[in-house]
């Protein structure tokens, strides 16, 4: 199996099949154990990651370096405006320079073209940090944590309640892949991408779970063994309308009298950063049912097991 990785992009996780997210996931278990247990797994050692964030980012860029460093690599951590990106060279000559110089590049961007331009003129792989469309790095920690949490996903239900944006593409998906229903909330005049529902909608299909959109916040919290929140006003989304969609999606926020509507051991996720008092309360994230930090750490493990299965 590990030889079906080598030197492939990871742009979305739509690209991979349920059984290779299955092994990123066990290779990622075995990472942590090895980390814990203060096992080297230098892996990666004598090789160079470039790291290119249009995005401000705390976990994405944190958890990349350390993991990096735990390969026993190095990682080279650049803005866009401070490389000749910056000043309108195109795409493809950035892209086939960094090529000769490193052995992946991790890049956190806006558009999903971008990084799928870069992985044409790059024959090193492409890691996707995050790009308004999706979040697949953010989505193995999810489901890693899940399993870890729950052992299994067949028959789990998630209840979502957040932007229409790139974790709830992701996460979606993942469910629709792994055979968790997936209810979010959905209000008039939000909708997802047409091309990750059509996905989704296939993926679940041949796995069995239900994908529900509702604007009955009971109905979406009725018996979730995952509730998972997201902020109202993604970063790079349209963030100009905040206070409408703050408004738009405040029935659905996740507090104590929603959580009681899921199961007595269901757990609380969020991707972070967390906006407090608008998509769930201080009382939740860090109440009984908040896996959240575990969550966090599991974007390294996560992003380990990528990095050590697709490098060269």
């Amino acid at each position: 199996m590990k030889d079906k990785f080598l030197g492939r992009d990871f742009l979305t996780v739509m690209d991979y099949t349920k059984e290779e997210v299955l092994f990123i996931l066990d290779t990622a278990a075995d990472l942590k154990r090895k980390w814990t247990r203060r096992e080297p797994h230098e892996f990666l050692k004598g090789r160079t990651i470039a790291m290119i964030f249009e995005k401000r980012s705390t976990r994405t860029r944190v958890s990349f370096q350390a993991a990096i460093a735990h390969l026993g690599a190095q990682s080279f951590y650049m803005k866009s405006e401070e490389t000749q990106l910056g000043r309108g060279e195109p795409i493809k000559d950035t892209a086939r320079v960094i090529d000769r110089y490193c052995d992946a590049l991790v890049m956190r961007t806006f558009g999903q073209e971008i990084l799928e331009e870069f992985a044409k003129y790059m024959r090193n792989p492409v890691i996707n940090a995050l790009s308004d469309l999706t979040h697949p790095c953010q989505l193995l920690a999810d489901l890693l944590t899940i399993r870890e949490k729950k052992g299994e996903f067949k028959g789990l239900k998630m209840a979502f309640s957040g932007d229409i944006w790139n974790v709830f593409h992701s996460n979606m998906i993942g469910c629709a892949m792994m055979g968790m229903d997936f209810f979010a909330a959905m209000p008039d005049g939000y909708e997802p991408s047409p091309v990750v529902l059509n996905k989704a909608k296939e993926l679940a299909s041949a796995s069995g779970a239900k994908i529900v959109f509702s604007k009955n916040m009971d109905e979406i919290m009725e018996g979730a063994d995952v509730v998972y929140a997201n902020t109202y006003h993604s970063m790079g989304g349209p963030e100009k309308n905040k206070e409408q969609r703050v408004k738009d999606f405040a029935p659905f926020q996740v507090n104590e009298e929603a959580m009681k509507k899921a199961k007595d051991d269901a757990i609380f996720m969020h991707c972070l950063p967390g906006y407090r008092g608008e998509e769930m309360t201080d009382e939740v994230i860090e109440g009984p049912h908040s896996v959240v930090f575990d969550e966090a750490e599991n974007r390294m493990h996560t992003e380990k097991a990528i990095l050590s299965l697709v490098t060269y």
